[in-house]
């Protein structure tokens, strides 16, 4: 399989991820939403690696993801410091072990999610920018 091929699969199941962490958000699960965010955003810096010839791409932080995408891009500093913001909801949204109380569904609420579909919104825009520079 090429790397264009590879990268889109990710780019569109980030994208699927974002409409799905809208939907939840609509419907009050906040927590969902915010993991679903952070996945949108893992997902869209992947596809962006995969295109570049990635063979593999390891981990879920999008600050290492973003550091690696640093490494064939510079531009990626810009978005790093906010992409990496959704990795404090990979863990914490899904398990309750993750909170020091309560449960995740109890624990994020419509600013949460709201912030972190924007992040997702705009590192998934990022991505699409750049490798829509790549094309030309």
């Amino acid at each position: 399989m090429s790397a264009r091929p590879e990268s889109e699969r990710w780019l569109t199941q980030s994208r699927r991820d974002l409409e799905a962490a809208e939907h939840a958000s609509d419907g009050g699960f906040h927590a969902l939403a915010c993991f679903l965010s952070q996945q949108a955003g893992e997902k869209a810096v992947a596809g962006y690696l995969f295109a570049r010839g990635a063979d593999h791409v390891w981990g879920h932080a999008l600050a290492d993801l973003c550091e690696d995408a640093m490494q064939l891009d510079k531009s990626f500093d810009v978005i790093k410091s906010v992409a990496m913001l959704l990795d404090k909801y990979y863990h914490p949204t899904r398990y309750p072990t993750g909170l020091p109380g309560g449960i995740p569904h109890d624990a994020y609420d419509q600013t949460d999610s709201s912030r972190a579909i924007e992040i997702a919104r705009d590192v998934l825009q990022f991505v699409d920018t750049r490798l829509s520079s790549l094309d030309q």
